[in-house]
C-alpha cells in the first residue's frame, strides 16, 4: 500500500505524486499496490479515519508524507516529498512476496 497525507488538495508534493502514480498506473496494478490518500480530513481508498491512519503511521497534519506499507505491514519506504516510481518499483519487486509471485 501505498500512503499519501498532504494537508490540503492544492499541495504541490501531492500533486507531484499524484502525477508519478498515474503515469505508473499499469505498473502499480501489477504489483497489487493499493494507493490510500489522506488530505485534510478526507481519507480515499480505505475506511479507516484520518485521524486513526496519522496516529497509526505518525504522519503530520501538516505536512507532506508518503509511506509505502509492506504485506506484512511493516513500512518500507518513508519520504516528506514524493517518492519515485523507480524507488517503489525496485523497493516492491525486492519484498519476499513479490519475488515468489513472479515465479
Amino acid at each position: 500500500m501505498l500512503l499519501i497525507a498532504a494537508p490540503g488538495e492544492q499541495d504541490p508534493l501531492l500533486q507531484q505524486q499524484r502525477r508519478i502514480m498515474r503515469r505508473w498506473t499499469a505498473a502499480a496494478a501489477e504489483r497489487d499496490l493499493a494507493v490510500v490518500e489522506i488530505v485534510g480530513n478526507d481519507v480515499t481508498g480505505a475506511s479507516d479515519t484520518s485521524a486513526s491512519l496519522r496516529e497509526r503511521f505518525r504522519l503530520p497534519r501538516d505536512g507532506f508524507s508518503a509511506l509505502l506499507i509492506g504485506k506484512d505491514g511493516g513500512t518500507k519506504l518513508r519520504r516528506t516529498h514524493p517518492i519515485a516510481a523507480a524507488d517503489l518499483e525496485e523497493t516492491i519487486d525486492a519484498m519476499p512476496m513479490r519475488r515468489q509471485e513472479r515465479h
